[in-house]
């Protein structure tokens, strides 16, 4: 009797479980992705925010006024407009991982040569070249990870990815305190601007590990992978591009306000010394990054919409909340710190997964790029009205209470995209 051959049963791989379960569910090639973003926003973070921590080094340095020295953040933002979509039609261009390396080492080498600047204008000048690096690069990195991400994962997963900006935001607080208080101030912010070069490491991992999604590289293959930046305002996704422009427009205002300001804040009108400030941003910096790896579970649960309702009410209540503790109350100061910090952080969690899938695979880059750096664009308004307001740098933060009440009239016109897979 003739035996009739089987086929094997098929072995269906188990769905990852546990709490790590986003990141085991990505490829190892989607891994790779993951760590070449998350250090690439982690340093981004860091090169931004040493000009804070050297902030009152450089205005007694050049001898600068309040607005002066805001206007160093400020063209900084505006810039990262103008390098956000070059560099968006760049990762619809040329592809994610290319337009990653060209943003890190565009923002590496210009903070560098910040720390080499003799005079005011030239400081400006490296300040706002800068931002152009530093405005393309979250964008190249969080569609590169989107793409590897399962849907019911992806919310977790770019929260995960914007978390690194916590961490970069440490590493500056970190490294400032003890260049501050170890080196003469007129060297210490040279120094601070010089340690910008790091991301040359982070630039030889990409370039020998990551690759963008397969997809993708088809797609750029084709002749007629190239697409205009008016593309983002045709059809419906005119209405997408607007109201998300606005909804980045108000987030930003809000954050980069307290996150401008508040080391001067905790100096110049609570009195604190440079040991101390560090020690307040520590607890603010903890809550940031417990903001944001909290939030990804309820951008995947709540949706994405509701997230950032949530976000944009409780960062609004707790700013003009701690700026109008009493004097005295310094320790209550330190307490609302964590919960102002995990808050206003929070809020960014969304935004690598919702942009992504507000736009279709050809036009991602330049739409995601677009709308996210725009928005921080035209935020940077917001730090600089704290530089010209009489009312004092504590008073004038409501601006920052402003913006998130922006981002809250932004949601009202945008579409939910919770469980949606990219084309």
């Amino acid at each position: 009797m003739t035996s009739i051959p089987t086929t094997p049963p098929t072995t269906v791989e188990a769905e990852p479980t546990g709490r790590f379960a986003w990141y085991r569910s990505m490829s190892p090639q989607g891994r790779k992705a993951f760590k070449g973003a998350f250090g690439g926003y982690a340093l981004d973070s860091y090169d931004f925010l040493v000009l804070p921590m050297a902030m009152v080094a450089i205005t007694a340095y050049f001898g600068l006024t309040t607005a002066q020295t805001g206007l160093l953040t400020t063209v900084t933002l505006l810039a990262s407009a103008v390098g956000g979509v070059i560099a968006g039609m760049l990762i619809d261009r040329i592809g994610r991982v290319k337009t990653l390396m060209v943003t890190v080492a565009t923002y590496a080498l210009f903070t560098v040569l910040c720390g080499f600047a003799t005079n005011y204008p030239m400081l400006l000048g490296f300040r706002t070249l800068q931002g152009i690096g530093f405005g393309g690069e979250w964008a190249a990195g969080a569609i590169l990870v989107a793409e590897y991400a399962k849907a019911r994962y992806r919310g977790r997963v770019l929260a995960w990815v914007q978390s690194s900006w916590a961490v970069g935001w440490a590493l500056a607080v970190v490294v400032g305190t003890a260049v501050m208080n170890n080196v003469d101030p007129d060297l210490a912010w040279r120094v601070l601007f010089w340690t910008g070069a790091l991301p040359a490491v982070l630039l030889v991992y990409v370039r020998r590990n990551v690759e963008d999604a397969p997809e993708v590289t088809e797609r750029l293959a084709e002749k007629n992978a190239r697409v205009p930046l008016s593309s983002i305002f045709q059809g419906d996704l005119t209405r997408r591009t607007f109201f998300a422009t606005l909804l980045a427009t108000g987030v930003m205002g809000g954050y980069y306000t307290f996150a401008t300001w508040l080391p001067a804040y905790l100096k110049a009108e609570r009195g604190l010394t440079v040991v101390g400030t560090g020690g307040y941003l520590s607890v603010l910096i903890t809550g940031a990054f417990c903001g944001y790896v909290t939030a990804g579970h309820l951008v995947d649960r709540l949706g994405r919409k509701a997230s950032f309702a949530l976000f944009a009410f409780l960062s609004a209540g707790l700013l003009m909340t701690y700026v109008n503790i009493p004097e005295g109350s310094n320790t209550l100061l330190l307490v609302l710190g964590f919960p102002l910090g995990f808050s206003a952080s929070a809020i960014f969690s969304g935004f690598g997964s919702y942009l992504a899938e507000l736009y279709p695979s050809a036009v991602r880059g330049t739409g995601q790029s677009f709308t996210y750096n725009v928005g921080r664009a035209v935020g940077a308004i917001f730090p600089t009205a704290v530089g010209f307001s009489s009312a004092g740098v504590g008073g004038a933060l409501i601006y920052g209470a402003i913006g998130y009440g922006l981002a809250l009239v932004a949601l009202l016109w945008l579409p939910e995209t919770r469980g949606k897979e990219l084309s």
